[in-house]
């Protein structure tokens, strides 16, 4: 294979994406899947972290 070849196939797999958001279902905030809400701290319905207001 070239050079040229291998630095195309390279290149391709290298492309970023953006990364997938999904909506909170207490607050609506959008968070990554998967993860607990940063702002009202809630996964799955259920309250996982107690945060303190500021």
């Amino acid at each position: 294979t070239s050079k040229a070849s291998a630095a195309s196939r390279k290149a391709a797999n290298m492309r970023l994406a953006a990364p997938t958001l999904s909506q909170c279902g207490t607050c609506g905030n959008m968070v990554l899947p998967h993860r607990v809400c940063p702002k009202c701290g809630f996964y799955r319905g259920v309250q996982v972290i107690e945060l303190q207001d500021k």
